[in-house]
């Protein structure tokens, strides 16, 4: 016990024995001691986005959400996908080069001791059409935040040590991305490669090795002259008060000069996605096939942004070894049809890429090289069944978990920052949890075939790694999905 619990105790026994207080009503508050005040939020503001667009064109989105911590950061338009007019890899160098020397401070190390006087973190990542720099810090630290982000984002020094320093980071990277026994990395570059060939996001994420001596100062200075205006940037916060986050912005962001001079917005590239389909296949991994079948799938402000969501959660699958129940995904097709019944297969999984104007869905498998060719008819007749008719049972499983996924990755204060920060970047505003939920609810087996048809009728992409020996071809693979039955050709051989 703690000593005020004690003395509680005591002072019960006191009132209870008559020598104190009178003897009183346990549910009656105690003589002497003053009214509690509760706090109350209306229920609407609570969970409501604020957002607010500064006269330079800075949007400014916030989400209050109790606690001491805050999340705040500010996300680019910009991305590996706008590297058309420029050699790749530029996004992956400022990823790198992010939160080093600035104008305001000397080094890397001098933010970090800053940011820990308020217990804060910083991390810079870029995807394929996004920038974010991100610092998790104390609620009372929010000017000293908000001050070292806009020093981070518009006054980097970019010294030669530290482009110097970035080039052999990167280079690290591309030798361990093809040493490293998980090929997720690698094979999300292939499945991009292969579905958008030469454009936007098929572009590499990764430096590649011929454009990592190519990459100066002065051609950073030229990229980030186009893409890091106001105009393509949110200042997004997490846990704290909007007018707060507000004033910080015009203090910091509204009439700031940036290092590499005024803004030229005119360079921008605005290319639209263009889906080519096609076929990567890079022959490494000599003990495992790892095999990638794909489809352009949705535009993420369509219609059919929600049921492609709904599907993807409905093919489910996983790992052989994975162990759980319904809420591992144990009931979803993949897992029922493939892994349940193949046992010579190591995985098939699901999943999507989405992006401002254009997606993917994707079926991820890997099995021994000998069994390549089955594995590929097993994932081309899982494609072709997807267009039938989805049973109730199923659509409700899939539904209630996507729900359930939903709401729970929320709870976490970093993923309501970059889920904030990306809506409002790409359409301006924020479809709050219970709006989603409430389209999750209302999409139909209709919808699922439509949706389904829609994406059968283009043609396939195909990313596979390991010894494909045994793999078909990607004609004999597109004239399977274009069957009834998801098929492929029959091949006869004389010799084995």
């Amino acid at each position: 016990f703690t000593t005020a619990t004690w003395f509680g105790i005591a002072a019960y026994r006191k009132c209870s024995s008559g020598s104190g207080y009178p003897n009183i009503s346990l549910s009656a508050p105690l003589p002497g001691i003053p009214k509690p005040v509760f706090a109350a939020v209306d229920s609407h503001e609570q969970c409501e986005t604020k957002i607010t667009t500064l006269e330079n064109g800075l949007k400014v989105a916030s989400q209050n959400k109790f606690g001491q911590f805050c999340t705040v950061g500010i996300l680019v338009n910009s991305g590996s996908r706008h590297e058309t007019k420029y050699p790749s890899g530029i996004a992956h160098f400022l990823e790198k080069l992010a939160f080093s020397s600035t104008a305001q401070y000397g080094s890397k190390d001098e933010i970090l001791l800053t940011l820990e006087k308020h217990g804060g973190i910083c991390d810079c990542q870029t995807s394929r059409d996004t920038t974010m720099y991100a610092v998790s810090a104390e609620v009372k630290g929010l000017d000293t935040v908000v001050s070292l982000l806009s020093d981070a984002v518009l006054q980097p020094r970019l010294l030669d040590e530290e482009i110097e320093m970035t080039r052999m980071a990167v280079r690290f990277e591309l030798e361990d991305l093809s040493m490293r026994p998980d090929p997720e990395p690698l094979l999300t570059e292939m499945i991009h490669a292969a579905a958008y060939r030469g454009n936007t996001v098929g572009l590499p994420r990764f430096c590649p090795v011929e454009s990592v001596e190519k990459i100066d100062k002065k051609l950073l200075h030229m990229y980030l002259q186009s893409y890091y205006c106001p105009e393509r940037m949110v200042l997004a916060g997490v846990g704290i008060e909007h007018e707060q986050l507000v004033a910080c912005a015009r203090k910091y962001l509204l009439n700031v000069k940036p290092v590499w001079g005024a803004s030229t917005p005119t360079n921008v590239d605005l290319s639209v996605a263009q889906y080519t389909g096609g076929i990567v296949r890079v022959s490494i991994f000599p003990f495992l096939d790892v095999l990638c079948i794909i489809y352009a799938c949705f535009v993420l402000q369509e219609d059919d942004f929600i049921p492609f969501a709904v599907l993807n959660m409905m093919m489910g699958g996983g790992g052989s070894f994975s162990a759980g129940g319904p809420g591992k995904g144990m009931f979803t097709r993949l897992y029922l049809n493939v892994l349940n019944r193949h046992h010579w297969m190591y995985n098939a999984t699901s999943y999507h890429h989405s992006y401002e104007d254009t997606g993917l869905l994707c079926i991820h498998a890997s099995a021994d090289p000998r069994q390549v060719r089955e594995m590929v008819e097993i994932l081309t007749r899982e494609f072709i069944q997807m267009a039938g008719t989805a049973g109730e049972m199923e659509l409700e499983r899939a539904k209630t978990q996507l729900k359930s996924m939903l709401m729970m990755n929320l709870e976490s204060r970093p993923v309501i920052f970059e889920d904030v920060g990306r809506q409002v970047l790409a359409t301006g505003k924020r479809k709050l949890p219970h709006e989603l939920c409430y389209l999750i609810s209302n999409v139909t087996a209709s919808d699922i075939k439509r949706v389904t048809t829609k994406m059968l009728c283009s043609k396939p992409a195909v990313a596979a790694l390991g010894d494909l020996t045994e793999m078909p071809s990607y004609e004999h693979i597109q004239a399977a999905l274009s069957s009834k039955d998801g098929h492929l050709p029959r091949m006869y051989r004389l010799f084995r």
